[in-house]
């Protein structure tokens, strides 16, 4: 199984070049975030004409998440256990951060082919001095725990949590020289905590040890991209069961040229789910 994730920024602005890039580099199941779009308004007709199933999880024009695969989806999901929302403050309430809260469609989860696939879009978190700040970190400490429940209850089922989680994990994942530890989200101790407390859940970063550097997002400001001036928000975290199965990896730098880019370009992981066979010398792909 091929499996991409891809933060589309559209899916009805760039439906023509991701069902091509889904086309050729033949991906089996492509998680994507950011459609922007209800389920309604999403071009389902591009991807099915391409041999692809389509579930889709949108609320309105702003984040919106979507699964394609070759193969039926089973065991469809809105929202993970414990999921936050987000209520704005009014003239006579505060900020409220709950699951009583109206929440955003910021995960999808789906079974395909023996894989439990979560598309993610992890909440931006918008600045340090903002409550969306503390609504990131609720959102990452709920998925940690219904993440270590699910892999609990089901050990032998690869489980791939995957999408734009907007933490940049390790300093050198980061160059963008706006971007500042202490004063910036993204790079705080605690955005950075959220993430790795997530291999307390039983995941881990599966494209790292195949792909140790690579960015995965470049602003459309200020000649960022033709810079170089990225960063690395794009992961696949994988359970025990998933890794095993990983073949190779890949980042596909190239999707930020050309016409209409997202700004995010996207990650791919092989998998082997025939017998497991041990392999050292995973294959370092940069596409």
């Amino acid at each position: 199984m091929r499996l991409a994730t891809w933060n589309v920024n559209s899916i009805r602005t760039r439906v023509a070049r991701t069902v091509e890039f889904a086309v050729r580099e033949d991906i089996d199941v492509l998680a994507m975030q950011e459609v922007k779009c209800k389920p309604e308004q999403f071009p389902y007709a591009p991807f099915e004409d391409a041999g692809y199933h389509v579930e889709v999880h949108g609320l309105n024009q702003w984040n919106g998440v979507a699964i394609a695969s070759r193969e039926p989806m089973t065991d469809v999901r809105t929202g993970f256990d414990g999921m936050p929302g987000f209520a704005k403050a009014t003239a006579t309430a505060p900020v409220h951060i709950g699951t009583d809260a109206p929440l955003e469609a910021r995960a999808l989860g789906a079974i395909v082919n023996g894989v439990r696939v979560w598309s993610l879009y992890v909440p931006n978190g918008r600045s340090l001095a903002d409550p969306h700040l503390d609504y990131k970190l609720q959102w990452l400490d709920a998925l940690r725990a219904a993440t270590a429940a699910e892999i609990a209850a089901t050990p032998d089922l690869p489980l791939a949590l995957v999408g734009d989680f907007n933490i940049i994990p390790f300093d050198h994942d980061n160059g963008d020289p706006d971007i500042v530890v202490g004063r910036s989200t993204h790079v705080s101790p605690e955005e950075r905590a959220a993430f790795f407390a997530l291999e307390s859940a039983g995941v881990q970063d599966v494209v790292r040890p195949i792909l140790p550097e690579g960015y995965t997002y470049w602003d459309y400001q200020r000649l960022k991209f033709p810079r170089n001036e990225g960063i690395r928000i794009d992961f696949v975290l994988g359970s025990a069961a998933f890794a095993d199965k990983v073949s190779g990896a890949a980042i596909h730098r190239n999707e930020r040229k050309g016409e209409q880019p997202s700004d995010h370009v996207p990650v791919v992981v092989d998998l082997d789910l025939g017998a497991a066979e041990e392999d050292d010398d995973l294959p370092m792909i940069f596409a």
